[in-house]
């Protein structure tokens, strides 16, 4: 284990203390957020604490399974008590990037729908930035794709089609959509940005979480720091 995946789950022990006894919460999609996933299964283990998940992807799906974490709805729990989620990059004020594991639409839902929302970063992801040396995924219907292509042209970015690896053709998310992962550089105001790409019509959601997250633990090589609004 190097000292990010170290930092990683030290992040991911502080962020779990938030969860309760019969609390309803939103699980994250991710590598960083599996380590939450681990803690969340010794919890239920050890100090029989009956919680529900709710997963934003298949992959966390899958890895509630493995880690015994009982699952539900956002049709049966509209109103989540906390979710736990990584970011791909978190600037000064808590602005996130995220999306780079393709569930963005449903993770925004699923914070949305959170009174608290923690996010788990190693100090790699922290900017004073948002957008450098990172695209903003956008998920894309497959049918606008030509169409908002050419109108991310015209806002001056670059969108590049995200391609599988373990495939030929495009990734594909969970709710059927394509990903475009779009170069803008460093970006000065977020809000604005999301304001003008949400507008364009075949764009389902954007990688852009302004003033969504309400902690962030940070992992570094000896220590774990806290920021919150």
């Amino acid at each position: 284990m190097d000292w990010r995946d170290n930092a990683k789950k030290m992040a991911a022990v502080n962020a779990v203390e938030h969860v309760k006894e019969g609390f309803i919460v939103g699980l994250g999609s991710g590598t960083t957020v599996a380590y939450a996933f681990q803690e969340l299964g010794k919890r239920i283990r050890q100090k029989k604490l009956r919680i529900y998940g709710v997963p934003t992807s298949y992959q966390a799906f899958l890895l509630a399974v493995q880690h015994s974490i009982p699952i539900t709805t956002l049709n049966e729990h509209p109103q989540l008590d906390v979710a736990i989620d990584g970011a791909d990059q978190v600037d000064e004020e808590l602005n996130m990037i995220k999306g780079m594991g393709g569930a963005l639409t449903r993770e925004k839902i699923v914070a949305s729908a959170s009174k608290m929302n923690v996010i788990i970063v190693d100090e790699t992801k922290l900017t004073k930035k948002l957008g450098v040396n990172q695209p903003v995924p956008v998920e894309v219907l497959p049918f606008a794709l030509s169409t908002v292509t050419a109108k991310l042209h015209m806002l001056g970015s670059k969108p590049i089609l995200r391609e599988a690896e373990k495939k030929l053709g495009p990734v594909v998310t969970d709710n059927g959509n394509f990903i475009l992962d779009v170069h803008f550089g460093p970006i000065d105001s977020p809000k604005e940005l999301n304001r003008k790409l949400k507008v364009i019509p075949g764009i389902v959601e954007t990688g852009l979480f302004v003033d969504i997250a309400s902690i962030v633990y940070i992992g570094g090589k000896e220590a774990v720091r806290k920021l919150e609004k």
